[in-house]
């Protein structure tokens, strides 16, 4: 069977701002030293499938720099991990419309490679999971096409597109985000004790036949809301149920939730395993230097220069520098894109990275942002949905947007 892997690479991501201000939200760093592309391209290599193009549209100048500078197969195995980027052709002058509308107008390039099954996936969710199996799933049951689900509780489902299925596992419903309503409770699974429900994880498993039909005999432009919906009717749509870690990084709270749940002693998703490795940009940086501090429940990425105070449940990214009395409590420092060498090449005179003596709490601070010393961060008394130059409020957590400039002795 030729399969070939489709990952969309997302909308404006508006749920993700400021993080997503200057950057698509499969470019978002994650774990300090990777994006959250590479998730799905690493997933589909560990599965042995090679050919694999990636849907974009906005703000995608460095997801393209990061995918030509990783994804480089050599002649003799094969493979490839091509740009599909929204453009203009004769028969369409638009953006991409939706998922389903990406895939539709792509449908011609990825054509080329003859495949038998395609697997579409998602640029920004964080698990690890054998794609094989769910394609050997999708052929044992004849089935048209296999939606990936994932048991959830109540506090979850009604956020997410929730699926029922009979029992020999054929999907007979769908609803896209039904709430906390009698609806979700007709949706309930009833092969768990606890209260379940099947959530699509947003993994879609076509036979290119259907695919093409599908897309063809309408011109919806979304697969959660019209395609799915529709094909449930008139084809044989099974579910394929994966009980284990997988994170949608939906918005600011959980992304910051699931990068903080990586400095576990135990987390439930390791990059450890180097039996399905997650692959990233190699940057031939140096090692990590710590003059003093008490790191506690951290991920130290390469390149970091450390003096601070104490470090504790934090992710530290590439090149991050931390001054001397400086404390981070629940935080993501996502570091530098390079170093300054001599002068501060910036008007305020503040260098890139966390200056002495600051506080930082419960925040997330982008890339190349030059905080002064004796700031203060922390969302402890101010509004949600706050937005001034310096800072967002989102979900509870500060964000300091790349490349913010905060002078010392501020108190956010």
């Amino acid at each position: 069977m030729r399969v070939v892997g489709l990952i969309l690479g997302g909308g404006a991501g508006s749920r993700l701002q400021p993080l997503t201000r200057d950057r698509s939200k499969p470019a978002v760093p994650v774990a300090g030293k990777y994006r959250l592309v590479d998730i799905p391209i690493s997933n589909c290599i560990n599965s042995g499938i090679r050919n694999i193009f990636l849907l974009t549209q906005f703000n995608s100048v460095s997801l393209h720099q990061h995918i030509g500078a990783v994804y480089r197969f050599d002649q003799f195995s094969g493979g490839h991990v091509r740009i599909l980027a929204a453009e203009q052709t004769p028969d369409s002058a638009g953006w991409f419309q939706g998922t389903a509308d990406a895939v539709r107008r792509s449908m011609r390039y990825f054509n080329e490679d003859n495949p038998d099954i395609v697997v579409i996936l998602s640029g920004d969710q964080l698990y690890r999971m054998n794609f094989n199996d769910v394609v050997e799933s999708h052929l044992a049951n004849g089935a048209d096409l296999t939606i990936s689900t994932k048991p959830v509780p109540r506090s979850e489902a009604r956020d997410l597109g929730i699926l029922q299925v009979d029992k020999t596992g054929r999907i007979i419903r769908f609803a896209e985000k039904p709430g906390d309503t009698p609806l979700l409770d007709e949706l309930r699974a009833p092969l768990y004790s606890e209260e379940r429900y099947l959530a699509s994880m947003g993994i879609y498993v076509f036979s290119m036949g259907v695919l093409k039909e599908l897309l063809s005999d309408c011109e919806e432009s979304d697969f959660g809301k019209h395609i799915i919906p529709r094909a449930i009717d008139s084809h044989k749509v099974y579910g394929y149920t994966f009980d284990d870690y997988w994170e949608d990084i939906g918005n600011i709270r959980s992304f910051w939730a699931a990068n903080l749940a990586l400095t576990d002693p135990l987390p439930q998703f390791s990059f450890y395993d180097m039996s399905k490795v997650i692959y990233t940009r190699m940057r031939y940086l140096p090692p990590s230097k710590i003059n003093q501090c008490n790191l506690s429940r951290c991920l130290l990425s390469e390149g970091c220069i450390v003096s601070g105070n104490r470090i504790d449940h934090s992710v530290v990214g590439l090149r991050a520098l931390v001054g001397e009395g400086s404390v981070i409590e629940d935080s993501i420092l996502m570091g530098a894109d390079y170093y300054e060498h001599g002068q501060v090449d910036d008007p305020s005179g503040i260098p890139i990275g966390i200056g002495k003596g600051c506080r930082v709490k419960n925040a997330i601070i982008d890339k190349n942002a030059r905080i002064g010393d004796d700031v203060v961060i922390s969302p402890v008394g101010k509004p949600d949905n706050e937005q001034t130059d310096l800072y967002w409020i989102r979900d509870g957590i500060m964000v300091i947007p790349k490349n913010t400039v905060i002078p010392s002795g501020t108190v956010l």
